[in-house]
Parts: structure tokens; C-alpha cells; sequence
């Protein structure tokens, strides 16, 4: 009898349990599936993971080339369009102007208009704005009015007068991206009206309200006579430069 663990010893056979030349055979055939199991856990979720993977790398990749500068930007096919149709600019008239600005006032005003209707709550009819504009005003010296003989020089040739009429002002100028809309209030009413219908010149009422509040504030502000010392100074400097020793300025009323 063979001792325990000679290689020498034959191997013992049982019926139905493959051995020798069997036993190779089945040990090289691939591992798949007998039918009927159950497949194997992890398969889809594994190649979920890899083409989830892979994505995510190919953005980064993308984005770094991007950033890099090495590829042209790349364009959000839904990014916001605006087209323009508007027409072309219609010259109606040209005016010629010979006036001289001498002074220009920066002004701003606060407009608190209320619209309501009497015996009627404001929760139900009223419309309140606080409108805050701000604009400009020009002081100028209209040099077409200047009548003939205006200017008289001495017989030494030393000293000169000359009259002019006196200063104006202008058209205020509403200064539109400076001016806005401090808050406003409006009834139940004056809602459901703008829903429906709308008002598109809402706002024209405390826009003109605004240039003239503008308009008086430039006329108490002093600014004619900041005008008339300005349009002196010009005109001294000027006819000094020229030879005259004495300029005398004088304005006429308009």
C-alpha cells in the first residue's frame, strides 16, 4: 500500500465524478453562465458607471481646451437674438444756429403726483408716482439778434462797446438714463385697466410735470445773469487780445 501524500499513488475513481483528460477539459472551457442562473451582479451598473465616466471626462477635457483658448468659443444654440428693424433717420430741417452757451444748469427734481377720484378709496381708484428727474437747462446769447450798429469803437481806436441781448435760456432737457421711477402706487382698479387695455404714456404727465418744476428752478437759479458775466468775460478777453484797451459789454432787454 502507497503512503499518505506519494505522488506515485493512483487516483481513485467514482462513478460520475469526472477525472483525468474530463477533469482538464472542463477546467478550460470558459466560465459562462449555465442556463437558468441568475446573471452575475454588477455587469450593467459597471458599464453605466464607465460611459458616465467617460462623459463627465470628455467635458472636462472640453472645458479645458476652451479655456486654454485653443478652440473657438462655442455658441449656445438657444442664446437671446435681438433684431433690430428699425427704419433709417429721416433729415426733415436743418437750422443754423449763431448762439453762444455761456452757462448750463444741472438741476433735479422729486415729483410726487397722486390721481385719484373724489369719494372713492385709494385702495380701490388711485394712481401715485414718485418720479425722480433730473435735467438741464442752457443759458445762451443769441448773436443772430444783434442789430446793426451794435458795435461801436472810439476815435482813438482804444476802447470798444458793444450791446447784446440779453441771455435766454433754453429747452429744458430731461435727462432720460438719470431720471427713473422711485416707487409707485396704484388702486385695484388701475390694474386691471393696465392689464386690459395698457397706457403707454403713463408716464408723459410726470415727465412734463418734471420739466417744468425744471424749468422755474432755472429761472430763479441766476443763471441769465451767470450768462451775462460768463459771455463779458469771453468777449473782454477777446478784444483785449486785439488792441483795445477798454471793452465795454453792455446787454439790452429782450
Amino acid at each position: 500500500m502507497a503512503r499518505d501524500g506519494d505522488i506515485n499513488e493512483p487516483t481513485r475513481e467514482f462513478p460520475g465524478y469526472p477525472t483525468g483528460e474530463a477533469l482538464k477539459e472542463r477546467s478550460a472551457v470558459t466560465t459562462e453562465p449555465e442556463p437558468g442562473a441568475p446573471p452575475r451582479a454588477g455587469g450593467p451598473a459597471r458599464g453605466l458607471l464607465w460611459v458616465l465616466g467617460a462623459a463627465a471626462l470628455a467635458v472636462v477635457v472640453l472645458l479645458g481646451v476652451q479655456a486654454t483658448g485653443l478652440l473657438p468659443d462655442f455658441r449656445n444654440p438657444f442664446a437671446k437674438e435681438q433684431t433690430d428693424r428699425s427704419q433709417p433717420p429721416l433729415l426733415k430741417s436743418i437750422q443754423d444756429l449763431s448762439r453762444y452757451v455761456a452757462a448750463e444748469g444741472n438741476f433735479q427734481v422729486v415729483v410726487d403726483l397722486q390721481n385719484d377720484r373724489r369719494n372713492v378709496p385709494d385702495w380701490l381708484l388711485s394712481q401715485r408716482t414718485l418720479f425722480v428727474g433730473a435735467g438741464s437747462v442752457e443759458a445762451y446769447v443769441d448773436f443772430t439778434k444783434i442789430s446793426e450798429g451794435a458795435v461801436v469803437e472810439s476815435a482813438d481806436g482804444k476802447s470798444v462797446e458793444i450791446r447784446l441781448p440779453a441771455p435766454q435760456l433754453g429747452k429744458t432737457n430731461l435727462d432720460l438714463e438719470k431720471s427713473y421711477v422711485f416707487a409707485e402706487e396704484r388702486g385695484l382698479l388701475n390694474r386691471v385697466g393696465e392689464l386690459v387695455k395698457g397706457d403707454p404714456n403713463r408716464q408723459q404727465q410726470v415727465y412734463q410735470l418734471a420739466e417744468e418744476r425744471i424749468t422755474t428752478a432755472a429761472r430763479d437759479s441766476g443763471l441769465t445773469q451767470r450768462a451775462e458775466e460768463n459771455t463779458r468775460k469771453m468777449l473782454e478777453g477777446l478784444l483785449r487780445s486785439l488792441g483795445y484797451e477798454k471793452v465795454t459789454v453792455t446787454y439790452t432787454a429782450p
